[in-house]
């Protein structure tokens, strides 16, 4: 076959490699010069839409509503953009071999393709339960959620199980998010996880005490402390039960699991520096190799604010870190600098009738304010997070724009405050910064 060659190379297609090509075109790459290779068969779109409006048993998202940038208030952009752009868009395509010495990318197909400058935004891959030996993991009906193909299987199970029981494995993001979105469905949920509460990354006990009694109160079921151990399956092969590591068992048609991801740096071990289970950079996503750059999920990168090396999961990040590798490389072309990524950890997510933002650092003393009582018709309620007698996070649950905005900024300027104030105050302590 014969040999592509490009300046450019984006390894991977998720939401990294659109906001990635939204800025080469910005910065005016030449017809020809870059290519995103993805083994996923669509153009870049927002991945986050997969879990919540995707799902949705009426007016359900679907592409090309979107393609990425329009996750941000950005232009769409369709396949017919890249074209426009000269931008070659090489989907279902899977890179199996990465020689960082020689440039080379190998597909699973056996082409080759050079590159000059090498941006690897390859994310993250879901963690399965047959990593962990649990017995009966490959049954049929059970569901990960990463790529668009994953929602498509979803979509078909819940139409071919309509009124069903679904088990959901894990208390996270995609556990809180999903289940809303199968209860939207008419199906009947237990939610599984081992934690003493939901999100024990980011939620306090006082935070995930307001959503397990409002899932509870939308019919969730919430079992804790426990996991799955096993699966039983109907003489098809689809799952019929879900065996718990406390004994009970639980009916099911349909398993969803979201148990975490894992970065996808297979295809450069041993040919770039790791920290923390990533590629590590420098604040502009350039690795230990010359002109090999990594963003997204991938990236362990310095976080200016906190003066760590973090990774960070998750799609503001995946979006910014890409802009600021894109725009690094032009001016290193051009002999110039930017100024180092100096970024502010945000997450959010939305479910049921409920929307959350979350700015900042998770760590020291806590406070929560507002009507977090999960049967109130008003809820609205947040949380501060101090340490050594500065604000240095901030949570808000059904927050407007404005307040939104006043939180991120608290988090950024981190002023000096006292527990019995922000109880006082609530959300126009930050209202006032």
């Amino acid at each position: 076959m014969a040999e592509k060659s490009f300046k450019y190379v984006i390894v991977g297609g998720g939401v990294s490699a659109g906001y990635a090509a939204r800025e080469f075109a910005k910065q005016g790459v030449n017809p020809g010069e870059l290519a995103i290779i993805s083994k996923e068969a669509v153009a870049p779109y927002e991945r986050p839409a997969l879990s919540k409006a995707y799902l949705f048993p009426e007016g359900a998202a679907r592409l090309p509503g979107f393609h990425v940038c329009v996750g941000s208030g950005g232009e769409r952009q369709l396949p017919e953009w890249y074209a426009e752009k000269g931008i070659s868009l090489i989907l279902s395509t899977e890179i199996v071999k990465a020689d960082l010495a020689s440039k080379t990318l190998v597909s699973a197909a056996g082409e080759s393709f050079k590159y000059q400058t090498l941006v690897i935004a390859t994310g993250s891959t879901v963690l399965k339960l047959s990593d962990f030996g649990v017995q009966g993991a490959d049954s049929k009906n059970i569901f990960y959620l990463r790529e668009i193909d994953d929602a498509d299987q979803l979509v078909e199970a819940l139409k071919a199980k309509k009124n069903g029981k679904a088990v959901i494995v894990g208390g996270g993001y995609i556990g809180l998010e999903l289940s809303a979105v199968l209860r939207l469905n008419n199906i009947e949920v237990n939610m599984v996880y081992p934690e003493p509460w939901c999100m024990p990354r980011l939620f306090t006990e006082g935070i995930a005490a307001f959503y397990e009694g409002y899932y509870q109160n939308k019919g969730v079921n919430i079992i804790k402390g426990t996991v799955a151990v096993g699966f039983d399956t109907h003489p098809n092969g689809e799952v019929k039960e879900v065996k718990l590591k406390d004994g009970r068992v639980l009916e099911a048609d349909i398993v969803v699991v979201g148990v975490g991801a894992k970065p996808l740096t297979t295809l450069f071990k041993g040919q770039v520096e790791e920290e923390k289970g990533g590629i590590k950079t420098d604040a502009f996503f350039k690795t230990s190799v010359p002109d090999v750059y990594a963003v997204g999920d991938v990236a362990t990168f310095p976080l200016k604010m906190y003066n760590e090396i973090r990774r960070v999961e998750h799609v503001d990040h995946s979006r910014k870190s890409a802009e600021q590798a894109v725009k690094a490389i032009f001016a290193s072309e051009q002999g110039k600098s930017v100024d180092e990524y100096d970024y502010l950890p945000y997450f959010y997510s939305r479910a049921f009738d409920l929307s959350w933002q979350f700015y900042g650092d998770n760590v020291g003393e806590t406070v929560l304010f507002g009507d977090a009582d999960p049967n109130s018709a008003t809820h609205k309620f947040g949380q501060y997070w101090i340490k050594d007698g500065k604000i240095i996070g901030a949570f808000l649950e059904s927050g407007s724009p404005e307040e939104n905005k006043a939180i991120a900024k608290v988090a950024k300027v981190q002023p000096p405050a006292t527990l019995d104030q922000l109880a006082q105050e609530g959300i126009s302590f930050a209202s006032k910064i």
